[in-house]
């Protein structure tokens, strides 16, 4: 993910037809107001065609949780992704110090990931990734400031190639999204989002 600043392929008619729909249905998606979503510069070399959006869960003027997506695409296909289409995410959001020493807590985010897409009924391959677990504390000139802890979480996963070649990337990126205000705190979006478990505990949202 830390490639994804330094440029991007162009989407444009040289792209392949699969990438430049999958781009599109990107860029047309309709997501809850809390989430905004821009694009951002994507790898340049992690595949030959790629594309990058970067998030932000805000509540008023005040930040909950970020992340960026980004997809990739080789048309020869990659053996490791067992297929041509590729989703990279970071995730990231503040903890309350006692919620991030929970010991189960990786495991539950991991499940967050995985649950956002099953229930989307969106199937991929190839999963992977980590949840990391940080934590600050500060000292001498910088005491009075309380402890700081973070939740990180880094994945990937090949989604399932549809009609015309392209992935239901639109459906994929509302799972995100699911994550993401699983991450930050939000309640579930509507009725048909009522099993989400929300993290409970978490650190105050944070002033942009």
């Amino acid at each position: 993910m830390d490639d994804a600043k330094e440029g991007d392929r162009d989407t444009s008619s040289d792209a392949p037809l699969p990438f430049r729909a999958a781009v599109d249905a990107l860029r047309a998606a309709r997501l809850r107001p809390q989430i905004e979503v821009e694009p951002t510069r994507a790898p340049q070399r992690l595949a030959p065609f790629a594309y990058a959006l970067e998030a932000t869960v805000v509540d008023g003027d005040q930040d909950l949780a970020d992340g960026r997506l980004v997809l990739l695409h080789d048309p020869d296909g990659h053996d490791a992704w067992r297929g041509s289409f590729r989703l990279v995410t970071l995730v990231r959001a503040e903890l309350e110090p006692e919620m991030a020493a929970d010991p189960l807590l990786p495991e539950v985010c991991w499940s967050w990931l995985t649950g956002a897409l099953q229930a989307r009924g969106l199937a991929c391959g190839e999963p992977s990734g980590t949840v990391t677990r940080a934590s600050s504390h500060y000292f001498g000139g910088l005491s009075e400031r309380p402890s700081a802890s973070q939740i990180e979480i880094r994945a990937s996963w090949t989604p399932r190639e549809g009609l015309g070649g392209a992935p239901d990337t639109a459906g994929h990126l509302a799972a995100w999204c699911d994550l993401l205000a699983q991450v930050a705190g939000l309640p579930p979006a509507g009725p048909g989002d009522a099993s989400v478990v929300t993290l409970p505990q978490r650190r105050g949202p944070q002033s942009r």
